[in-house]
């Protein structure tokens, strides 16, 4: 096994995006090849680390770049956070522009079987891609870990696969918004599994959190709830993917 690491800069119109693709290069042949859609700070470390499991996994694994080459959140403050995706989360056009041009750009490596893509995303990223099903971009399914569920625009099809995987303590996601999510599901006909964690909250699965954290506040790391849902993600490509 050999993991390899690439920067690739890919456009949405005249917007530059930078991305970055992790693969095994001793594997010979094209196989199936996934997208991270990153959490609201932007792709960094984390997107990365998930990217290079994936590949360890077999898949050639692309980390988008939803809001453009060079904006990150710096501190990775609330504030920040909040400041940077705030554009994608009231122009959901620009958010879907952006994630079809990333699915173009893992179609077009050529390491890629274009027959066989799917797309996971966290927090913000599981929102982008549940928006990737609701537009028919040409994938074989979508996984969200605890990512939002809310659309202004409900989807009428989808004939990607969906799994969702979520937080049964996360705030963040009221019941309301889960069950308008599930009636969205069968409204579509879609092939859809909904996933509920006990106890855990938001970004569940993101273990650079500190392990202790104030217990007023929505978001914390649960390890068991994160083995889990990697688990059903692999289960759930074996699926659709067929590897």
């Amino acid at each position: 096994m050999a993991i390899k690491t690439e920067a690739i800069e890919y456009k949405e119109g005249s917007n530059a995006c930078e991305g970055h693709f992790a693969y095994d290069d001793a594997k010979a042949g094209k196989r199936p090849g996934v997208l991270v859609v990153h959490e609201w700070g932007g792709l960094g470390d984390y997107v990365k680390q998930r990217c290079g499991m994936l590949a360890e996994l077999g898949y050639v694994a692309l980390g988008c770049d939803i809001f453009g080459k060079g904006v990150r959140a710096s501190t990775m403050s609330m504030e920040d956070c909040a400041r940077i995706s705030k554009p994608f989360y009231e122009d959901r056009g620009l958010t879907k522009r952006r994630a079809r041009a990333a699915v173009d750009a893992l179609r077009a490596h050529a390491r890629v079987d274009t027959g066989k893509i799917a797309a996971i995303g966290y927090c913000f990223g599981g929102m982008v891609v549940l928006d990737i099903a609701r537009e028919q971009m040409p994938v074989n399914g979508v996984v969200s870990f605890h990512g939002q569920l809310m659309t202004p625009a409900p989807a009428k099809k989808v004939d990607a696969k969906v799994l969702v995987l979520h937080g049964a303590a996360d705030p963040v996601v009221p019941p309301a918004e889960v069950a308008a999510f599930e009636k969205e599901m069968d409204d579509a006909s879609a092939d859809w599994q909904f996933v509920s964690y006990g106890h855990a909250k938001h970004t569940f699965t993101n273990y650079n959190l500190p392990r202790t954290l104030p217990a007023d506040l929505p978001f914390a790391y649960d390890e068991k709830a994160d083995k889990r849902s990697w688990l059903a993600m692999q289960d759930f490509f074996k699926e659709v993917l067929g590897a």
